[in-house]
């Protein structure tokens, strides 16, 4: 992005493009299995619902696990792009609009078809939520595969990535507090407080639209910067893409750390709503949370650059995890308590932004780490560990909730008052426990291996500057 410091409009169209890329987000990691167990299949029949549940968490816990074989190879194709318009930004565009169409689609229920020729449906489904995933992961690569075009200064790429950051918390926490308004507002039958297939439809499509403007502001408002030290040679090519990945070990570590992270936040992060419709039955309060998050979170990103220039990225990721925990203790002792649950659920959030840039500066700097220690430079294939990581995470906490929203009985038209004491403590357990459990392994991980600083880049940027012009000749 040919800017210089402090250039405002190429950093708002960015922003805009993340706002809507994390409403996206949000809509298909988090309230989409909402969609699939309360609303998808009420046939009456609770075994045929819970089946078909399971078949479906199936379905996309498989796709996302093929993801992880698909996704560099995506990165691949990015890398080599050549177009009037720049690398990243046909692939921002199409990928916005395509996933949007598909995802509106996947909030339906084809025409009836999952009642009246399920087999029919379960296959329809898989096409569907393929062709969304791919186009899908297409624009999550390229959008934040754009960072490191931007600037070499690892302070500097800070900026521009909290800016980038607070329009993808906006982004996400304004589906937090607009769901359920929105989807009650569009429902025929509230459904004990958590709608319809009508109003659920009219959610993913004013999502979708949303997140298609801000691809289209972004690609109007943003130039790639021409560099030579973003010049190959030769092509990685395809047979190369895992050695990339598997040979670069600071950006192999900080995967792992990140993806034993993201299981815990997605677990918690999934089941919030489930917890205001099934523990606190009041799923009203739930946009409470939402523009609590959104004030917090933006508060966060904001002061991202003054905590890293005061704090390393080290000590401020171990800190953000130990203020989780600490959320995760008030949130579970909350029960009913509605402002105890609300204290719990926003301190809990508070810190992830932060964790995310934390996560997103480190990867962003393997860029040039890769780039020294094996010869070639691979932007979108490095940058696209970082949401490949976040699809798994998802998949699996998906799955997680699928299974467990049907152990517990939070499935169909259950309310607050059919949860046995039994299975709140199971969900408490699952929610809780759990996610605190995987928060501490990803510190321990992260403390043992990842060793890229601010100040080891700077020295590695230094000696490309010297040598790469002579190297790539």
């Amino acid at each position: 992005m040919a800017q210089s410091k402090g250039s405002v409009w190429p950093r708002i169209a960015y922003a805009c493009g993340t706002f809507g890329h994390d409403v996206f987000y949000a809509m298909l990691a988090t309230y989409f299995m909402i969609f699939v167990t309360s609303n998808l299949f009420n046939s009456g029949n609770a075994t045929h619902d819970q089946y078909m549940i399971g078949i479906v968490t199936t379905i996309i816990l498989i796709l996302r696990i093929a993801e992880l074989f698909v996704d560099p190879f995506i990165g691949n194709i990015i890398d080599k792009t050549k177009t009037r318009w720049g690398r990243f930004k046909p692939w921002v565009i199409v990928g916005a609009f395509v996933a949007a169409i598909s995802l509106a689609a996947l909030f339906t229920d084809f025409g009836g078809l999952a009642a009246s020729s399920p087999t029919t449906y379960l296959i329809l489904f898989a096409i569907v939520y393929f062709i969304m995933d791919i186009f899908y992961s297409a624009k999550d690569v390229a959008i934040w595969s754009m960072i490191p075009a931007l600037s070499f200064d690892s302070h500097e790429r800070e900026i521009t990535a909290t800016v980038a950051r607070i329009g993808s918390v906006f982004g996400g926490q304004l589906v937090t507090v607009i769901v359920m308004p929105v989807v009650l507002y569009f429902s025929v039958n509230q459904n004990g407080g958590a709608g319809d297939p009508t109003g659920w439809f009219a959610f993913s499509c004013i999502g979708g639209g949303i997140a298609t403007l801000g691809a289209i502001i972004l690609g109007l408002g943003t130039k790639e910067q021409d560099s030579a030290l973003r010049e190959n040679k030769t092509d990685t090519s395809a047979k190369d893409v895992f050695k990339v990945l598997t040979k670069n070990d600071q950006l192999l570590w900080m995967a792992i750390a990140y993806l034993v992270y993201g299981l815990g936040i997605n677990v918690v992060n999934n089941f919030n709503l489930y917890y205001f419709i099934y523990v606190i039955g009041d799923a009203t309060k739930f946009s409470i949370l939402g523009v609590i998050n959104t004030i917090i979170g933006l508060l966060a990103v904001a002061l991202f650059p003054a905590l890293t220039t005061k704090f390393s990225r080290r000590k401020l990721f171990f800190a953000s995890v130990a203020i989780m925990v600490l959320a995760l203790v008030i949130y579970a002792m909350s029960g009913t308590n509605v402002p105890m649950a609300l204290l719990g659920a926003g301190l809990f959030a508070l810190p992830q932004p932060l964790v995310f840039l934390v996560v997103l500066m480190t990867i962003t700097d393997s860029v040039e780490y890769g780039q020294l220690k094996l010869g070639h430079r691979d932007e979108a294939v490095c940058l696209c560990v970082r949401p490949l990581v976040d699809k798994l995470a998802g998949a699996i906490s998906s799955g997680v909730i699928g299974m467990v929203a049907i152990w517990v009985g939070m499935t169909g038209g259950a309310t607050a008052a059919d949860i046995t004491p039994d299975s709140l403590v199971h969900f408490q357990f699952i929610m809780f426990a759990v996610p605190i459990i995987f928060l501490v392994i990803a510190c321990f991980i992260y403390r043992a291996k990842v060793t890229l600083t601010e100040q080891e880049h700077a020295k590695i940027v230094r000696k490309l500057e010297e040598t790469w012009t002579e190297i790539n000749k």
